[in-house]
């Protein structure tokens, strides 16, 4: 893309389209969205919560204060976070709570699918070159997992709509999860935010005092 001022007004123009989707009938709308921010660096989370639809902003409530408490650790807070990084999900309104007990629903794969058309709209406008995908619906739209401890911890290329793009995953950090708590899991998220806080397209896009 070229000049920021275009395209801003490009991902603006994509918010408001996006806003308007009501594709998925079981999914609870308002659509969430981040700021409008070309950034090389795109985090990708699963879906909202129920507590995202009144604050309007993802990761806007108790799993965004452990995320935020992470990039603390790495020198960047929520606010500067938010400023400088594009922040998508998976799916972009709030599944409802799982029948089951014990969390949301995971989206179905229509669903997935359906929002995956703005997923790949944005990979069209920012041409991102670092993606963090933050838990392992998220992690799995990039790599072959079947276990978080595969992953998390490394830096991963893939091609991306024709592009080689790095991917450095997350753990979610929603409260029922321990796996970040303890070991492998604390550790391997330490390493992650350190490649993370390495990352030139990071450590290009945060303010000076907010790279290490």
């Amino acid at each position: 893309m070229t000049g920021g001022k275009k395209t801003n007004t490009h991902i603006l123009n994509h918010h408001a389209e996006l806003k308007q989707c009501r594709q998925c009938s079981e999914m609870i709308p308002p659509v969430i969205t981040g700021n409008a921010v070309c950034s090389p660096v795109m985090s990708v989370g699963q879906a909202p919560g129920i507590h995202e639809g009144k604050v309007l902003k993802p990761f806007g409530w108790t799993a965004g204060k452990t995320l935020f408490k992470w990039f603390e650790r790495i020198g960047v807070d929520e606010e500067t976070y938010r400023q400088h990084v594009y922040m998508a999900a998976v799916c972009r309104c709030f599944p409802g709570k799982s029948l089951k007990g014990g969390g949301d629903r995971v989206p179905s794969k229509g669903e997935i699918a359906n929002c995956d058309q703005w997923l790949k709209a944005e990979y069209q406008l920012l041409q991102p070159e670092l993606i963090l995908p933050i838990g392992k619906l998220a992690i799995q739209q990039y790599l072959d997992v079947k276990k978080l401890t595969e992953v998390v911890g490394q830096v991963h290329q893939i091609e991306l709509e024709g592009r080689a793009v790095d991917i450095i995953p997350l753990p979610h950090p929603s409260g029922l999860s321990t796996w970040f708590r303890k070991d492998p899991g604390k550790a391997l998220l330490g390493d992650a935010l350190h490649c993370i806080s390495r990352h030139p397209a990071w450590v290009m896009t945060m303010p000076p005092q907010s790279s290490l």
